[in-house]
């Protein structure tokens, strides 16, 4: 694991991660098998997103004797992924955390103006009292992530992470701009955008290669 770019911005380049990230950029590799990785990789970033959640003590029984044991402290967190691509990491998320919260935004990219459009929002009442996880596999433009922290922002949420599978430069440096709390985890930093938007050399839309609809 390391951080670069932004104080803000933790990129965890485990091999395992690389490796699978490797699989997802290569244009060969099928919609299935690119789900999969999808699904594994978001597993192992979760590990580090959710390094620092409270734990507490409480009495328990083993087989053996009475022990103080630690277990998450408080409500469980929210997970919202921003349809349609967040969905693909939103599975090994809740793999770690079976019981968390789930809800759900949906954006798309006006492809002229590269701004986001809600057409979607669907969210937890009492999400202003929890941690909630931002999931989007690129952070592009930072547009659509910036719009979605502000809508979370509006309904009252004051502790905010995102994980994405790729960034690149331009998305940190909006993001972080318009909302300098976020922490963000990403599996890598690329080297930039290109005229339509899209993450260099990155591995193509998300979404599309999620469910091969190009």
């Amino acid at each position: 694991m390391r951080t670069a770019i932004h104080p803000n911005v933790t990129v965890v380049d485990h091999p395992l991660i690389v490796h699978k990230l490797s699989l997802m950029r290569d244009k060969t590799t099928p919609s299935s098998v690119f789900r999969q990785l999808l699904r594994e990789i978001s597993l192992l970033l979760g590990y580090e997103v959710l390094r620092d959640l409270p734990v507490e003590l409480r009495p328990i029984e083993t087989p053996v004797g009475p022990m103080d044991a630690r277990f998450i402290k408080g409500k469980k967190l929210v997970f919202v992924p921003i349809l349609r691509a967040g969905v693909g990491l939103l599975d090994g998320l809740l793999d770690l955390v079976p019981s968390a919260r789930v809800g759900h935004i949906g954006l798309y990219r006006d492809p002229k103006t590269l701004q986001p459009v809600q057409y979607y929002c669907k969210l937890p009442e009492d999400i202003a009292e929890r941690l909630v996880v931002l999931v989007d596999p690129m952070l592009a433009t930072g547009n659509s992530v910036a719009a979605a922290v502000a809508l979370l922002k509006a309904r009252g949420v004051k502790d905010i992470k995102l994980v994405c599978l790729l960034s690149a430069p331009e998305g940190i440096a909006a993001l972080t701009a318009a909302h300098p709390d976020v922490r963000v985890y990403t599996a890598a930093v690329d080297s930039h955008l290109n005229d339509h938007g899209y993450i260099v050399p990155g591995l193509g839309d998300a979404g599309d290669r999620m469910y091969g609809t190009k």
